[in-house]
């Protein structure tokens, strides 16, 4: 259970302009209006990281979308890497910080605009992530049968746009685009035995659905060679070993490959030896016995890049792959066409080339090639006042560390700024009161921290059950419908 945080009763607390569900008795209904006021919006890694980094001089009001905080940890971290989750406990003291309030429920952009929120705070930090998809740009990509690994892992995870996506794994033969971690993730998700996940917060359908899937072999595919793959050797390592399933490789996929190590840096020299081992060594006996009993199977294909879902009775039934060679050497080495293609019989394509930020309102810079925010240093271009972190500041690229760091830079940005006056923070700002009444206006009920961790306790009750971490509600309606329930109980 997650420590309580400072929170808003509406319902006993009359100094409190805000419609939120407290849950847990009145807390702290304000801050001092004299220190700096800061609105982070999107509640992942990025989010908190920059909160966390700006408490020590300011008070931070953090918006988002869902009723439930943590975005990508929540959402996206692969149900069997609990430990990757743990620095969820690192957000929950940041958000129990006295000079902290998280608001969910709140979608920045439709229910508040940019602007109304730069004239309630000092600052705005945009740190809401990647919702869209890179497109892969081929006919047939919209064909049944064809997932984003985005929305794929969506579904497994309990996002609740995701809760409908429903996956035909009827198939023998799944095609994963894309070799970074999360195409590994996924590739590991459709091949683990069930048993494995079930003590996991995967969500029951997903492990329902799973437990019925046919897929027995996946193909994870890349333009580039096994030099340049972009996963790391944990998650190489998980597929290696994970049971019932051996690994398919193409040994002609290698060559020259050995020769080339000498020259790379020590973590991708590491990756690319356990390839080898794993794609040309002869196991020994034990391996060799395990294999020969696997009912299911793995393998990269490297070189390739789609050209076209094939179809078949209106769903996908394949993909059609153009043949690569490699100019250069490196991470810098392109991937040319050679003219040739291959037909890939498969039922199942799921596209992980990449997660692709959005526009949040007409109001801020947005760079549309890039699919992120223009700026130096996290300092938003041509815009006094508005930060960003996180992926809408870099594009998707690296893991959690990654994010802290580049959130941290975009604080110090913002703390130097209040420093040197280039951030003004003279003149007194309302903050969460002058923005609560405007949802409250709205009709728009936003879900404080206590809010959450009831919306947590009952989570992790339900999973209880069943010997899981959590039962995640699938749906905000159930969100909201359980801390209105709770909300009632108090009250009564």
């Amino acid at each position: 259970m997650f420590s309580m945080s400072p929170c808003f009763n509406t319902a006993d607390c009359h100094e409190a302009p805000y419609q939120a569900f407290c849950l847990s008795g009145c807390g702290r209904a304000s801050f001092s209006s004299s220190n700096p006021k800061i609105c982070v919006v999107g509640s992942g890694p990025a989010g908190f990281y920059t909160a966390q980094h700006l408490l020590k001089d300011v008070e931070v009001d953090i918006y988002e979308r869902l009723p439930v905080p943590f975005g990508l940890v929540r959402f996206g971290v692969a149900p069997d890497h609990p430990e990757v989750k743990n620095v969820i406990n690192t957000f929950t003291q940041t958000a129990s910080h006295a000079r902290c309030n998280f608001y969910g429920n709140v979608n920045v952009g439709k229910d508040v605009s940019i602007d109304e929120l730069r004239r309630a705070y000092h600052a705005i930090v945009l740190s809401y992530g990647a919702e869209g998809n890179r497109s892969m740009g081929v006919p047939g990509e919209n064909l049944p049968g064809v997932y984003s690994a985005k929305d794929f892992v969506g579904w497994y995870n309990g996002l609740p746009s995701c809760r409908e996506l429903t996956p035909d794994l009827s198939c023998d033969t799944a095609v994963i685009l894309g070799q970074g971690n999360v195409a590994l993730d996924v590739a590991r998700i459709l091949l683990a035995p069930t048993k494995m996940l079930k003590s996991t917060d995967i969500t029951q359908p997903a492990l329902d659905a799973l437990a019925q899937s046919r897929v027995r072999r996946v193909l994870i595919v890349g333009r580039r060679g096994p030099l340049q793959i972009a996963c790391t050797i944990k998650e190489l390592r998980e597929m290696v070993n994970l049971p019932d399933c051996r690994p398919e490789m193409v040994a002609a996929d290698f060559e020259g490959v050995s020769e080339a190590l000498k020259d790379v840096p020590r973590p991708r020299k590491r990756l690319t030896e356990l390839m080898l081992k794993t794609a040309l060594e002869t196991p020994g006996e034990k391996e060799q016995e395990r294999r020969s009993k696997a009912s299911r199977s793995w393998g990269f294909r490297f070189f390739r890049s789609p050209v076209e879902v094939l179809a078949s009775g209106g769903r996908a039934a394949g993909i059609r792959l153009a043949v690569n060679r490699l100019e250069g050497s490196g991470d810098g080495a392109q991937a040319v066409l050679t003219g040739e293609v291959e037909d890939v019989p498969c039922g199942l394509v799921i596209s992980s080339i990449g997660y692709r930020s959005l526009p949040i309102d007409e109001s801020v810079p947005f760079d549309s090639r890039r699919a992120v925010i223009p700026n130096s240093m996290g300092r938003v271009q041509q815009a006094a006042g508005l930060y960003c972190s996180g992926w809408v500041k870099t594009g998707p690229t690296g893991v959690i560390a990654t994010t802290m760091n580049n959130s941290f830079d975009t604080a110090r940005s913002l703390l130097e700024d209040m420093d040197s006056g280039a951030l003004d923070v003279s003149s007194t700002r309302p903050g969460s009161q002058s923005i609560s009444a405007l949802l409250a206006e709205r009709g728009v009920k936003a879900v404080t921290f206590s809010g959450w961790e009831k919306i947590d306790d009952v989570e992790t009750r339900r999973g209880e059950v069943s010997g899981k971490p959590r039962e995640k509600l699938l749906t905000v309606q159930e969100m909201l419908q359980v801390g209105r329930d709770l909300e009632n109980q108090a009250q009564r």
